[in-house]
């Protein structure tokens, strides 16, 4: 686009006329960071905070900033959202935001996700001011749309100034439908030995969670699979992305959203049953270097133990570049069992992959 569209050509501010447009699904995610100090994550984290619920009143706080946009920002159309999504992540020194928004309208809803990460973030701000005055709310951000004539567009990959300490800060980005696996470059820039496998567990390590079902990505169903998975991860200490929810068709760009982050971790759950539609295996060794063919099998003879149906998943586990993916089914008993099968070797397999840990 090389004209600015809120701006007529007598140079006047304008509201655009899009009652022409058809309508459509649109999909915006948007991210940020609240840079802070470790005291401030942990206490969060514990919520432990003199102002208490500290994320449940930022989330809050984002999706009513994402409904009052148009309040807020003059030119905005006022939208009907369908929903407005607000996660968030830790590192070391850092909380990340990340937002969606939705809506099926003759317009765009990047404004509603940047909105919600930014009154979520300062509603964090405000929340641990009184233990850290100097928090700063840093690198608000588009990074995937979808909708419209334009289709599909996901933020290119980082500048040079963005490689440095706020690209530390680990990106909450979701939804770049067809987005690269580029694991390459992060590879070669990696330290190798015990200093890889150190920075396996740094600040910055991060996870994706994605979704393969039908129902959950049309609204149809609720999945519970996914938001058990962030929890879980990142009380491990992951900056986690997702869930990302895919149907059962798309997954293959599921995988391909998930790894162009470049995580440490991807774990898929549904989509590894035998119904024709289930192709969540199929789209994962296309993308796999080396089988983790014991993981798998370890998941699936723990869920036959106690439910034979079990049996019939076909999940698998491996390595694309440096990036751990593992296949759950798309049931809590199936995720649960995938948890009690990672969690005691989980780190270990990461310091082995980073090119660290004990191979005894």
């Amino acid at each position: 686009m090389s004209e600015l569209s809120h701006v007529d050509r007598e140079g006047r501010a304008r509201m655009v006329d899009v009652s022409a447009k058809a309508d459509t699904t649109r999909v915006a995610v948007a991210a940020g960071e609240l840079r802070t100090t470790p005291e401030v994550v942990r206490l969060v984290r514990a919520d432990d905070m003199p102002k208490a619920d500290v994320l449940s009143t930022a989330r809050i706080a984002g999706i009513n900033g994402a409904k009052k946009t148009s309040e807020l920002i003059p030119l905005c159309h006022q939208l009907a959202l369908s929903s407005v999504d607000v996660r968030f992540g830790f590192t070391d020194a850092t909380i990340t935001i990340e937002a969606s928004a939705k809506t099926k309208g003759p317009t765009g809803v990047e404004m509603e996700a940047l909105t919600a990460v930014a009154v979520a973030g300062l509603t964090l701000h405000d929340m641990v001011k009184a233990v850290d005055p100097a928090a700063t709310l840093t690198g608000v951000r588009l990074l995937t749309k979808d909708g419209g004539k334009h289709g599909h567009w996901e933020r290119p990959e980082a500048t040079a100034a963005e490689t440095g300490t706020e690209r530390t800060a680990v990106d909450a980005s979701a939804h770049p439908h067809g987005a690269s696996h580029r694991h390459s470059h992060a590879a070669a820039e990696r330290p190798s030995g015990d200093a890889a496998g150190a920075d396996a567990f740094g600040a910055g390590r991060r996870a994706a969670v994605l979704v393969a079902s039908t129902g959950v990505a049309a609204g149809t169903r609720t999945d519970t699979t996914g938001p058990r998975l962030v929890e879980w991860l990142a009380g491990l200490g992951f900056s986690v992305r997702g869930p990302l929810v895919y149907a059962d068709a798309d997954i293959a760009h599921g995988l391909s959203d998930a790894l162009s982050e470049e995580p440490a971790l991807v774990i898929s759950t549904g989509g590894t049953g035998a119904s024709p539609t289930d192709a969540t295996p199929e789209a994962t060794l296309k993308v796999l270097d080396r089988e983790l063919p014991g993981v798998a099998e370890a998941i699936r003879q723990r869920g036959a133990a106690k439910f034979p149906l079990a049996a019939l998943s076909r999940g698998v586990a491996g390595l694309a570049g440096r990036t751990v993916i593992v296949n759950l089914p798309g049931s809590p008993g199936g995720v649960k069992d995938g948890i009690a099968v990672l969690e005691p070797l989980l780190e270990h397999l990461l310091a082995q992959v980073a090119g660290g840990g004990s191979h005894e």
